[in-house]
């Protein structure tokens, strides 16, 4: 009895392990199997080289500002005895907008064309009658010389001190030099005693607006005047607006990150409907070079071996290596002169 129990164990345990077995081998076929019939394109990331145009592209940030914009100051201080414009009115070229008190400054002019007058008087009376008609080129002694080189010293003194108290009363009154909106009046209270440096008056064209922004120095050698830009204002994200690039600055700034950038002005369209405002924030694009109809690929699919360039084209179960010639590069794309066909499926990525 104990013998057949024992060989009833034995069958058991080896049916058991021939069942592993198979499972095991079973496991191992499938994945064989499925490894063999799985296309490539779902173990990597790929993309088609497909035939469209390219552009190459150069963005930067800055603002909108008036291409006339004019920041207005007295050269002196004083009490402000009027003010003719608000905040909004349209202005003149060389129109008044405000004037200190002229009181004092036209009483020292009267004093300093009194003081001339009187030190005319003296010169030409002692060049007739003390020196006789003697120059200091024709003094007959030094000390005569240095007399006469007294006198003449002491009236264009007096001069000078006319044109200063003369400069002074017209500068009493603030004109604008352009025409356009009074966008901003700082500190100009009539009747006040105001600081030259704070009291300021803004005046703004329009009409012609541009657009400021910052190119990064490996950039800005791509970039010419009278490229076409395309503009993006945070205040209108739907919509485009073009311009020209009308100057490229040629002293570097540092931008806030740290890098090196060039000034762009760009002119941009017509602002008859006053959409484009001082201040506006937004982003510009400009080509600076474009192709129709060429192949292109991912950026990432091309890849760099030695001195040369290649790409991973899948060709039904096998992968190759083909040696490519590249063209313009977008952000997002590159061009490939040379090595591939349309419709061709390139690898852009590791195993997914």
């Amino acid at each position: 009895m104990k013998k057949i129990w024992f060989l009833i164990k034995n069958h058991v345990l080896l049916a058991v392990v021939l069942v592993g077995i198979l499972v095991v081998v079973g496991v191992v076929a499938t994945r064989l199997i499925r490894a063999a019939t799985t296309p490539l394109t779902k173990k990597y990331q790929t993309a088609v080289v497909t035939q469209q145009d390219i552009s190459q592209i150069v963005s930067a940030s800055g603002s909108v500002e008036a291409e006339n914009k004019a920041t207005l100051k007295f050269p002196t201080s004083g009490r402000l005895a009027w003010v003719g414009v608000q905040e909004g009115d349209w202005v003149k070229p060389w129109q008044v907008l405000a004037s200190l008190d002229k009181h004092d400054l036209e009483k020292t002019l009267v004093r300093a064309l009194r003081d001339y007058a009187l030190e005319r008087n003296d010169f030409e009376q002692e060049y007739r009658v003390t020196y006789q008609g003697q120059t200091p080129q024709t003094a007959l002694t030094d000390t005569v010389k240095r007399l006469l080189e007294k006198n003449q010293w002491d009236l264009d003194k007096a001069v000078a001190d006319v044109e200063i108290a003369d400069y002074a009363v017209k500068m009493a009154t603030l004109t604008s030099p352009i025409e356009g909106l009074v966008t901003e009046i700082k500190n100009a209270v009539p009747g006040s005693n105001i600081v030259y440096t704070t009291t300021e008056f803004t005046v703004v064209n329009p009409k012609v607006m541009k657009f400021v922004a910052n190119a990064d120095e490996l950039d800005i050698g791509k970039i010419q005047l009278g490229q076409s830009v395309t503009v993006f204002l945070d205040a209108y994200p739907d919509e485009e607006f073009t311009g020209t690039v009308k100057q490229i600055g040629f002293s570097a700034l540092t931008t806030s990150g740290g890098g090196t950038a060039f000034p762009l002005e760009i002119i941009l369209g017509s602002n008859a409907d006053y959409r484009f405002k001082d201040g506006m924030n937004g982003d510009c694009e400009i080509t600076i070079a474009q192709k129709p109809a060429v192949l292109v690929v991912p950026y990432e699919a091309v890849k760099q071996k030695d001195d040369y360039q290649y790409v991973a084209v899948i060709d039904g179960r096998q992968i190759q290596e083909i040696k490519v010639e590249t063209g313009l590069e977008s952000d997002s794309q590159i061009e490939i002169s040379h090595g591939l066909q349309e419709g061709q499926i390139v690898i852009t990525g590791d195993e997914s």
